[in-house]
């Protein structure tokens, strides 16, 4: 196993790592709307705060040797299920051709009550 560490999306607030690689595979932890240079959140609708989020993903999986194109599965919490269609617009620029399995829920609270954050599992290239 090893950590992976990157200041191109935002570090931890807690007690785990931006993610994990292990057997060929990243593991990340969930991404939420944060900039990664001040830990202020991005954006005040949910297309604003998708894009950040899978901005976000996307370096985490690059720095854990993976690709939004190897992505296996995709965990996504909503603050609010009147989100889904305009998060899935935002989600559909970012995974295309065969998307990954994918699960979407809609939580009471998200830390720092952003309206969404997604968590992955990729293989590594």
């Amino acid at each position: 196993m090893k950590k992976i560490e990157t200041n191109k999306a935002p570090g931890a607030i807690g007690p785990y790592s931006q993610g994990m690689t292990a057997c060929k595979l990243v593991f990340t932890s969930g991404q939420i709307p944060l900039d990664p240079d001040t830990g202020a959140i991005v954006g005040e609708t949910i297309e604003e705060q998708s894009e950040q989020v899978l901005k976000n993903l996307q370096a985490v999986l690059e720095v854990g040797g993976a690709a939004l194109e190897t992505v296996i599965k995709t965990t996504c919490f909503l603050s609010d299920m009147g989100n889904f269609a305009a998060f899935n617009g935002v989600y559909a620029k970012y995974f295309k051709g065969d998307c990954p399995a994918r699960s979407c829920v809609a939580v009471k609270t998200l830390p720092k009550n952003v309206l969404v954050e997604v968590e992955a599992i990729a293989e590594i290239l």
